[in-house]
This record gives C-alpha cells, sequence and structure tokens, in this order.
C-alpha cells in the first residue's frame, strides 16, 4: 500500500515532474498545499477561482471564497512560492450548478448540502477537466483528507485531524477522477499547517477561517427568503394538532430544528411537514419517538471503487457532517419504495438507491442531506438521503 500524500512524485521520465495546479483560495491551507508540493518535486501552478456573489444582498456582496482580500492574498503566496498564478471565472457554473440547485431543493422540502455538490461540479469536477485539457497531470486542493493507492486503485480516508477531517464532502468521485487529485495537508494537524505557514513566511499563517457557506452574505434563512416564494402558515403541535403559532414558509425549516419556532410553553421542535395544507408540525420534547429513524433511503449512491455492492454489508455511516458514524447494513434496494412519513413521499428504489438499517435510531436523519460510508477510516461511497 503505498500512500500518495507526502510522498515525491512518481515522475513520468527523469527530466520531467508531474504538473500539478492547486486551488488557491488565499487562505492558510490551500498556500501551505502548494508549498508542500512544490518541496514535493512537482511543478506548481495554483489557480485562483471566481464564484458566483449574491447582487441582491444588502452591504458585503462579495462570495467569502473569492474576495477582492482573498485574490490579493493568492498573488503574494504565489509570488512567494514563485508559482503563476492563474484566475479561472466559474461564477455562471457555479450558479446554475451550486446556487440554483440549493434553492430548488428547499423548495422541494429538503435540506441540501451546497459543499458536496461543488467539490463534485465545480471546485475540484469543473476545475479537474481544465486541467487535464492544460497539461495538467493533478489537482490539488487544501482539503483535509487521505489518499492512499493499492495495486491501481485510489483510496480515500479521513484526515489525521479529526477536527478538520473533510471525507464527508468528498465521497462523489469516480476512480478516474481520484488518480488525478492531491490532498498535501492529510498528514497533518490544522496547527501544524500554521506552524508550516509560519515557517515558510506565508503571510496568511494567521489568517482567521469561515466554516459558513461561502456564497451567503447574511443570514442562512434571509437568503432564502429573497429568492423563494414562500407562503406563511400554521404551526401545530402534532399530538393534539393545536395551533400555537404560524410559520414563515416551510423552506426554512428542518427536521429536529429548534431555533425560530415561537416560544410559549415550548421549546419545540420541528417534527414533521404538511406541504398539502402548509402546515409545521412541532413536538415538545427533544427525543420524541417522531425524531428518530431506524432507517432510510440513500439515492444517488457513488462508490469510489467503481463497483457497487450487490448483497447487504455492514459499515459505519455518517448522516451529516461532523456526527459520528454510526454501525449499519447497507442492502441494495432495485425496485423497492419508502414511504418517509416526515415528508409525506415516497422514495423509489432504483439501481442506484439502498436502504440503510442503523443498529440503533438515529434523531434528525434529514432528507436532502449525504450519508457516506465508511470502513473505518476509508471512505467507501455514499449517498442522498431520500
Amino acid at each position: 500500500m503505498k500512500k500518495i500524500n507526502g510522498q515525491s512524485p512518481r515522475k513520468k521520465s527523469r527530466q520531467k515532474s508531474p504538473r500539478v495546479l492547486v486551488a488557491m483560495s488565499g487562505g492558510v491551507d490551500s498556500s501551505v498545499a502548494a508549498q508542500l508540493l512544490k518541496e514535493q518535486g512537482y511543478k506548481v501552478a495554483g489557480v485562483f477561482l471566481h464564484f458566483w456573489k449574491d447582487e441582491t444582498a444588502g452591504g458585503q456582496k462579495e462570495n467569502r471564497c473569492c474576495s477582492a482580500e482573498s485574490l490579493l492574498d493568492a498573488r503574494a503566496v504565489a509570488a512567494k512560492l514563485e508559482i503563476p498564478l492563474y484566475t479561472f471565472n466559474f461564477s455562471r457554473q457555479f450558479k446554475k450548478t451550486v446556487v440554483d440547485d440549493f434553492l430548488g431543493q428547499y423548495d422541494a422540502g429538503r435540506t441540501p448540502n451546497p459543499c458536496v455538490v461543488c467539490n463534485k461540479q465545480i471546485k475540484i469536477g469543473l476545475l479537474l477537466k481544465y486541467a487535464r485539457q492544460l497539461g495538467f497531470d493533478y489537482v490539488a486542493t487544501g482539503h483535509y483528507l487521505n489518499l492512499e493507492r493499492v495495486g491501481r486503485e485510489v483510496r480515500l480516508f479521513k484526515a489525521k485531524d479529526r477536527n478538520k477531517d473533510q471525507s464527508y464532502f468528498l465521497y462523489t468521485f469516480t476512480p478516474d477522477e481520484l488518480k488525478h487529485l492531491l490532498f498535501p495537508l492529510g498528514p497533518y494537524t490544522k496547527p501544524q499547517v500554521r506552524k508550516l505557514a509560519k515557517k515558510f513566511s506565508l503571510k496568511v499563517a494567521a489568517k482567521p477561517e469561515s466554516q459558513d457557506i461561502c456564497f451567503l452574505s447574511g443570514d442562512h434563512n434571509n437568503f432564502l427568503k429573497r429568492y423563494l416564494t414562500l407562503r406563511p402558515g400554521d404551526i401545530r403541535i402534532l399530538d393534539s394538532d393545536e395551533k400555537i403559532g404560524e410559520h414563515a414558509g416551510l423552506p426554512l425549516y428542518t427536521v429536529g430544528q429548534r431555533r425560530g419556532l415561537v416560544g410559549g410553553t415550548g421549546p419545540y421542535y420541528v417534527a414533521k411537514f404538511d406541504y398539502r395544507r402548509n402546515i409545521l408540525y412541532v413536538v415538545k420534547n427533544w427525543n420524541e419517538d417522531i425524531l428518530y429513524e431506524s432507517d432510510l433511503v440513500a439515492k444517488k449512491v457513488n462508490w469510489l471503487s467503481g463497483r457497487a455492492p450487490r448483497r447487504a454489508f455492514s459499515c459505519g455511516a455518517v448522516i451529516r457532517y461532523g456526527h459520528p458514524a454510526v454501525a449499519c447494513i447497507v442492502s441494495p434496494l432495485a425496485g423497492k419504495k419508502k414511504t418517509d412519513r416526515k415528508r409525506g413521499r415516497s422514495a423509489s428504489g432504483d439501481a442506484e438507491s439502498y436502504q440503510v438499517k442503523f443498529s440503533k435510531p438515529q434523531r434528525a436523519v434529514t432528507p436532502g442531506q449525504s450519508v457516506v460510508f465508511y470502513d473505518r477510516d476509508r471512505v467507501l461511497g455514499g449517498g442522498i438521503i431520500a
């Protein structure tokens, strides 16, 4: 088994080093990633990606991933490393693929994960397509995760830094794509990366980072209110059907949510949606049975090995970012159906659908989010919760 991260490049010849295009956002992670790859002998070039920004927002209208300040920081780092820095404008593709999907999913009653879509379709996926057309051998980013080569197969693993691990967001890639990706930060912790940035005299060594969705310039719900047509309706207690207030529009809520609900004799927790009558049902207790699911259906499942399992198997499942893995059994679900009792809709089985049965019920299983399958630290694949 050969590790890809932290190793010298596999040179195609004695005269030519592999070319790698590093996505540089002007942050400490991507900056250190570029420096590490250069030290390992790769021929490194940087690229700064321009994404869509919300022109309807008042005040700050910049996408945090590609602000003017971030571009200046990326240029300064590239100059320090003595590597070229290109700029690609992906704003049109980002709006259509990431933002429009984000809004459409909420409008349809699901809670999407735009970072999963962005990594696959834009930030890494589209960049990889361009890079290979331009003659680059690899694309690299500052994500925290590990790759290992086993024979001809490239496997994806959690990062050393469990607090920064981003393997949950990258379950969507094909075997061929994985062969052309590099993640140099996998063997490091965040404090170690900051120390390296200071050692390399990079001006971004102490630069703070943002964990928010990059294109949201302000409150999450305010963004949805600007772009979706929302209908207020009743909030009712599930067991008694007692009306306790009004909601501002069903897309603004998700299963298990407490924030933003009426007070009174609360607290209350979102339990169920009636889209036909536009009613939001709530319960009083955090641990009500209705908030727990013993299983789920995963759609659009991708297997990183490129081989879909034909039989049931055991593994760990992560149902949202930062959530601990829970033991489960995953089974192919061709031709079967499962009714979502909270959303009032049915999910049809197909060749890419699987049933996931948990060893113990899980709270707030949320349609639209990703469920990612692990064998200990190894990412097997994942899909979208139906």
